[in-house]
């Protein structure tokens, strides 16, 4: 398989596509690089250094702040804001493994899909699907230093704190919060309305909704409460 994508990676860049279409009362800064065959809405802001890749498309009032990084055949919605750093649409972490030990890449053809209202902090990254679309869901709050890897669904307005990571094809449902450090295997399934305090480690998927978990191993935060509680108590 690892060999077949190959066949349906596409070029970085087609200056053969036609030129970038800009809306109306957009500011693009001058340092700003926009490729061939991408369509920006109305009242778009880009600032110096941004790049946006082949064949990219913003809605309307969306701000992309300094060296953001939307990379070839992304989606951004309308009134999202993107801060500085941030990368969206590099390859998700794919490799087949030979016999003798080398890394074949699995090329990553597919994209990255925010919907509208997603608000994304500094220096985040989320890769870009292997065939179909890693999607961040109309509504989502990320804050800074983020890792979003490939073929993950983010559900509607869901809360990150700072350093979270989610792995691939992972999907959480809607109004998840996932507190600071926190992090999720691969191949999950997260029911909706589900909080995750600092640093969960969350390996199993969970199909009921509700509730707050804590821990590695994740448990009821009740419970991890008392157990911190006992620790603590072993110090006396």
């Amino acid at each position: 398989m690892a060999e077949a994508t190959k066949l349906f990676s596409k070029k970085p860049l087609e200056p053969q596509l036609p030129d970038a279409v800009v809306g109306q009362e957009c500011y693009i800064d001058a340092m700003a690089k926009i490729e061939n065959g991408s369509v920006i809405g109305s009242s778009v802001t880009i600032m110096a250094g941004a790049y946006i890749g082949t064949n990219v498309t913003i809605g309307d009032n969306t701000t992309i702040y300094p060296n953001v990084t939307i990379y070839r055949d992304c989606v951004v919605g309308s009134h999202c804001i993107i801060h500085a750093g941030t990368v969206i649409g590099a390859d998700g972490f794919g490799f087949s493994h030979t016999k003798t030990g080398e890394h074949v890449k699995i090329h990553q053809n597919g994209n990255v899909v925010i919907e509208d209202d997603v608000e994304i902090g500094a220096n985040c990254a989320i890769d870009r699907a292997v065939f179909n679309s890693t999607i961040i869901r109309r509504g989502t709050k990320l804050d800074n230093f983020i890792h979003i890897a490939h073929n993950c669904d983010i559900g509607e307005h869901s809360l990150f704190v700072a350093q979270t990571g989610v792995g691939g094809s992972t999907k959480l449902g809607q109004n998840c919060v996932v507190s600071g450090q926190s992090a999720f295997s691969d191949h999950l399934s997260i029911a909706p309305f589900y909080t995750f305090t600092a640093r969960s480690g969350v390996t199993k998927s969970i199909t009921q909704s509700g509730g707050v978990y804590s821990g590695f191993p994740l448990m009821n935060h009740r419970e991890w409460k008392r157990l911190q509680a006992k620790i603590g108590k072993l110090n006396d």
